[in-house]
């Protein structure tokens, strides 16, 4: 039986065996790439979590709760909640 070593990450990319490469085995592109995807993630995140807290309980379609949960899941969540979550308002006339 195999162990892993520790200190090694699986990530969706596969050697020719079928195989999963672990972090030290991806070329410096998709690390890069890698880390530039998930800083975009947690950027997408945390501008909805702040959305949230800033805006008014009446200005949201649903309940605050469900969308703070619902930002959660990768950028399905955070987009979700920028395209329904929030309710349009009238434009300000002066």
């Amino acid at each position: 039986m195999k162990t892993k070593r520790a200190g090694t990450w699986n990530v969706g990319t596969k050697k020719a065996g079928g195989k999963k490469k672990s972090w030290k085995e991806l070329p410096p592109v998709a690390r890069i790439g890698t880390i530039g995807i998930g800083a975009a993630q947690l950027a997408f995140l945390a501008a909805a979590q702040r959305d949230l807290s800033r805006r008014p309980a009446e200005q949201i379609r649903g309940s605050k709760m469900f969308w703070r949960l619902a930002t959660l899941v990768n950028f399905i969540g955070p987009g979700c909640y920028f395209a329904f979550g929030r309710k349009r308002l009238p434009p300000v006339t002066q």
